[in-house]
């Protein structure tokens, strides 16, 4: 499985990651990182997390916690 993150995710990444780089640009690379690795557990558990009943399919999106709520929905890729 792969994982692909949405435009939106990737900027709030990043605004996270600068947020908390005005104070400890250290912590900010490593808080990103460890997101990041904590995100892959989704290849291996893609049904991880508490399924977001206010979805408009519920159980298409969940809530994965990790230090923070993350939005996440499995589908198939139709990308090429």
């Amino acid at each position: 499985m792969n994982l692909v993150y949405t435009d939106v995710a990737i900027q709030d990444l990043q605004r996270l990651e600068a947020f908390i780089a005005v104070h400890n640009p250290h912590a900010a690379a490593e808080t990103a990182a460890q997101l990041i690795e904590k995100l892959s557990l989704l290849k291996s558990f893609p049904h991880l997390g508490t399924p977001v009943t206010q979805a408009p399919e519920v159980g298409a999106v969940r809530d994965v916690v990790f230090d923070l709520v993350v939005d996440t929905s499995v589908g198939s890729d139709t990308r090429s």
